[in-house]
């Protein structure tokens, strides 16, 4: 076979694969899906587009003679057993594996609030080898799914995507605190809401706790705090 025919063999298995893995891709990723299936789908999804990548490639790279040769000697010999442990040692498979066990046991999910290592934030995505987490100040926390599988997550939202709303807010401390507590609680939307004093330093501190259906929610809640305190308490003479 002539070597321009070889080429020619090669670009078309290569094209074919990249268009069969984009269309399975995006069939997959049409579904709307509750979180934990989302979490599923991804990780599914990246699996198989990876699986069709490679046999792709192994089956364009076997149009080559030399190629094949050498394939077929690995695979009559017993070095392929080593070449595969040593493979299987590596902490690629392991995050590999570990983002597998992920989405089946899902400690985290897509959207999920949690907190790794002491650093909060919303997973974002969930790929076959990194986790990627946005956190509050919305940079990325990349985090191998090894790591993920094996260390303690504290996630708030496993259960219910009810999240916390928390704002701060300080007061002169000669000013009547009781009465600066209950004008603050009037403005909190629900009865699991709270308000009290959290510090006396230099100022009083007051924290208001409110919940809201989502994270999002509970960022566009916080804001909204902030200014209704601001304006109930500048109202009501506590700010001169």
């Amino acid at each position: 076979m002539p070597l321009w025919h070889r080429l020619a063999v090669l670009s078309a298995v290569l094209l074919v694969t990249a268009i069969v893995a984009r269309l399975i891709d995006r069939r997959i990723a049409r579904r709307h899906l509750a979180p934990e299936a989302a979490t599923r789908y991804r990780v599914l999804r990246r699996s198989i587009t990876t699986a069709v990548v490679i046999v792709g490639v192994l089956s364009a790279l076997l149009v080559i003679p030399q190629v094949r040769a050498v394939a077929g000697g690995l695979l009559a010999s017993s070095a392929v057993v080593g070449i595969v442990i040593g493979l299987a040692s590596q902490r690629t498979i392991g995050n590999f594996v570990a983002g597998l066990l992920i989405a089946l046991t899902q400690p985290v999910r897509l959207g999920d609030r949690v907190e790794v290592g002491g650093t909060p934030g919303v997973v974002e995505e969930i790929g076959l080898t990194y986790t990627f987490i946005r956190t509050d100040d919305d940079s990325r926390l990349v985090i191998p799914n090894e790591k993920l599988a094996s260390d303690s997550i504290w996630n708030s939202t496993i259960r219910s995507p009810s999240t916390r709303a928390q704002i701060t807010v300080q007061v002169p401390l000669d000013k009547d605190l009781d009465s600066v507590v209950e004008l603050l609680r009037a403005e909190t939307p629900d009865e699991r809401s709270e308000v009290f004093v959290s510090g006396l330093d230099g100022n009083a501190t007051l924290t208001v706790r409110a919940w809201a259906p989502d994270p999002f929610e509970a960022k566009r809640l916080e804001a909204e705090l902030r200014l209704r305190a601001h304006e109930r308490l500048r109202a009501a003479g506590v700010y001169a």
